[in-house]
């Protein structure tokens, strides 16, 4: 397992556990305590982690919300199974609405050179696709959110109002069974809720360690929404509380 691996393993594991031990990552690993203390220190170094006596913890709170460089680098291979899957469920011809985030860039990855039309509802996203010819793409009208680069702002809202997509493709920071689908920031949940009335199908792309966790900005609740397409660490107990309520899983 070389240094990229076990940075991605060990930002993994920090956002499902919150702190982990210097020792017990050496462990895991089969590596010495020093190697994984390179490890850490080059995770600070980029200000995705923080080193402590003898521990790593996440960079920030969980009360906030993660950097987007951070979220780059976490669930990596969950996120790209996801994306397969979604942009399997996407119909050449269609008209998509396209969430921003690390799970959507991951999904614009997969979607392009495809026949459709996308509005993209982060600039991360148009700069994807708008590269190839055969996707058409869309920007709604707006303010761009500094750093995250999402749409965001009643303009945005009214311009998605003006039409009628196939599909959206939805992501979200958190989801739990009291609170549903929930966003770190209020002006981007206010977009999705936009984006979600006014698409006739919405898909949430969504990697399993963010279940059972709140944001702070409620989207919509579980059963709004058409499918939920996540990884396969979901757990039984997730699996089958999602399942009584309704909710459609597609497992990638």
């Amino acid at each position: 397992m070389n240094a990229e691996v076990r940075q991605q393993e060990i930002l993994t594991q920090l956002a499902r556990r919150g702190e982990l031990s210097i020792t017990d990552l050496s462990t895991r690993f089969g590596v010495s305590e020093m190697t994984v203390r390179r490890d850490v220190n080059q995770l600070a170094a980029a200000g995705l982690a923080v080193r402590t006596h003898g521990r790593v913890a996440p960079a920030a709170s969980s009360s906030f919300e993660p950097p987007f460089s951070l979220r780059t680098r976490t669930n990596v291979e969950a996120k790209r199974k996801i994306a397969v899957l979604a942009a399997q469920q996407i119909i050449d011809g269609q008209t998509i609405i396209l969430d921003g985030g690390s799970t959507g860039v991951a999904i614009a990855e997969e979607l392009i050179g495809r026949n459709i039309t996308v509005c993209a509802l982060n600039v991360r996203i148009a700069e994807v696709l708008g590269a190839d010819r055969a996707t058409t793409v869309m920007i709604p009208a707006g303010t761009i959110r500094t750093g995250e680069l999402s749409v965001i702002g009643s303009d945005a809202e009214a311009s998605l109002r003006r039409f009628r997509f196939d599909t959206y493709i939805m992501t979200a920071s958190a989801a739990s069974m009291g609170s549903g689908f929930t966003e770190w920031n209020v002006e981007d949940a206010a977009v999705k809720r936009a984006a979600l009335s006014a698409s006739r199908r919405t898909l949430v792309a969504f990697d399993a360690a963010k279940f059972g966790h709140e944001a702070f900005a409620r989207i919509c609740e579980l059963d709004d929404v058409d499918a939920l397409i996540t990884d396969d660490t979901l757990s039984a107990e997730h699996r089958q509380e999602l399942t009584v309520g309704g909710t459609e899983l597609l497992i990638a």
